[in-house]
């Protein structure tokens, strides 16, 4: 993409309205603009980041054989009703009466929705396992909407549903799901970690929630450091099996780890004093498993092969996809903007030509975007008629985690400047050991 015919309205001043760091740089490199209170209009940048999460979702989620789909995002209130949830959500519940005088809402979440697709489709053991997700759009009416995209009214979530044949059953589908949220968080360079958690208006008394480490959290999480030091990696992991699931399960659970609606101080205690950590946390995903809960009130039974006709047992899991992009520019950015993972960057690289209008620096960095574009990479060559301090600070805002700098002084020697915004760290290179240099860093990141 050439930046002269791109749509990025960075702003040269902080916008008052913005309270944290991710707020801020979204608001000035030009990702969203706010509508209302806690509702945004998502920029082309902005979309093309959350379009990257969502398809890391997708992947990891289909990797671990749930099945994708799409629900309303308007559903009828006789289902919540049916449920008995209708005044769990209270004022935060948008409730809608159509033209016919029919009670709907916008949803929150969807437990009823899909317990009802489930009861209408699956009658038997033999059916199952089985695990439906969506990634849509939700809304609930924060009272004090803050914080951008964090705490929004609107936001992009994914929610999965889980229907099994007993707990034992289920409780595997919870690991699982662990397990698949672990890389997910990791392929976006995100720290998540774990922890014991309230089940809320959802329900369930077994919850885990994932939450990165950032000074702006809003909540206070106690942990073990240890908790700190694991990876997945590369691990391979086979998601059927039960056993592999369950020890990856319990090395991620076993240190101490807990929000402060759950913190022990007794068991807290127990931790080695020089391990015994607290922050604040920013909740990114939460997963749980309730058991019959909505399927013996709904009727969501099946055939057990004894004859009988038993309630399914259910869990949910949910990662805030709009939610992630505020938290890892919490995790990772400087004073000059955003450091975005190579793993989620909306460009591979930045070009910036420090001579526009010259013959041979614009010929060099049509080169390169070319070179670039041919391997399968996306270039932003920044080809505006503007200074070399405003290029160079917008791709600073903008956070690309490479950039390629051209001009005439650096092409009568044969080189380009390659640098690293996560480090600051400059080389030369010649142009073609430049763009195999880039091509071989995104080669290792999956």
């Amino acid at each position: 993409m050439r930046l002269s015919r791109y749509f990025l309205p960075v702003l040269k001043e902080t916008p008052r309205e913005a309270q944290i760091v991710s707020h801020r740089y979204m608001l000035q490199a030009g990702m969203i603009k706010q509508s209302s209170a806690g509702i945004y209009s998502w920029l082309p940048l902005g979309f093309k980041i959350l379009r990257k999460l969502e398809n890391i979702v997708h992947e990891e989620q289909q990797r671990a054989g749930h099945l994708p789909m799409l629900m309303p995002t308007v559903q009828p209130g006789e289902l919540w009703e049916e449920s008995g949830r209708d005044n769990s959500y209270g004022p935060e519940m948008l409730r809608i009466t159509d033209r016919h005088g029919r009670k709907m809402l916008y949803g929150p979440t969807n437990e009823e929705l899909i317990t009802d697709i489930f009861r209408s489709h699956v009658t038997s053991y033999k059916e199952l396992p089985l695990t439906l997700y969506h990634i849509q759009w939700k809304f609930r009416d924060e009272v004090r909407p803050r914080f951008g995209v964090m705490r929004g009214r609107e936001f992009f979530m994914k929610d999965g549903y889980n229907f099994d044949l007993n707990k034992e059953n289920a409780l595997h589908a919870y690991n699982r799901h662990l397990v698949s949220y672990l890389r997910t968080y990791e392929r976006m360079g995100l720290k998540a970690i774990p922890m014991r958690a309230d089940g809320g208006p959802i329900g369930g008394d077994y919850t885990h929630e994932f939450l990165v480490l950032a000074e702006t959290g809003e909540s206070e999480v106690f942990y073990d450091s240890a908790v700190t030091d694991l990876r997945l990696g590369d691990r391979e992991v086979d998601f059927r099996s039960v056993e592999q699931c369950q020890a990856i399960f319990d090395e991620w659970t076993t240190p101490y780890a807990r929000t402060d609606e759950t913190h022990d101080e007794a068991i807290f205690a127990d931790v080695p004093k020089e391990r015994q950590s607290t922050a604040r946390g920013i909740e990114v995903g939460q997963i749980f498993y309730f058991g019959t809960k909505y399927s013996e009130t709904m009727g969501a039974l099946v055939d057990d092969g004894q004859g009988n006709k038993v309630p399914v047992h259910m869990g949910s899991h949910g990662i805030g996809v709009s939610r992630l992009l505020g938290a890892i520019i919490e995790a990772s950015h400087d004073d000059k903007g955003i450091i975005w993972p190579e793993g989620v960057t909306p460009y591979h690289c930045g070009i910036v030509n420090l001579k526009q209008g010259d013959a041979e620096a614009d010929a060099a960095c049509d080169s390169l975007y070319d070179s670039l574009t041919a391997l399968g990479l996306e270039p932003l060559y920044d080809d505006r008629d503007e200074r070399a301090g405003t290029k160079f600070g917008t791709m600073d805002m903008i956070g690309l985690p490479w950039r390629l700098t051209v001009g005439p002084r650096g092409l009568k020697n044969g080189v380009v400047e390659l640098t690293s915004r996560k480090t600051g760290e400059s080389e030369e290179l010649p142009p073609e050991q430049a763009v195999e240099r880039i091509a071989q860093i995104y080669a290792s990141v999956r």
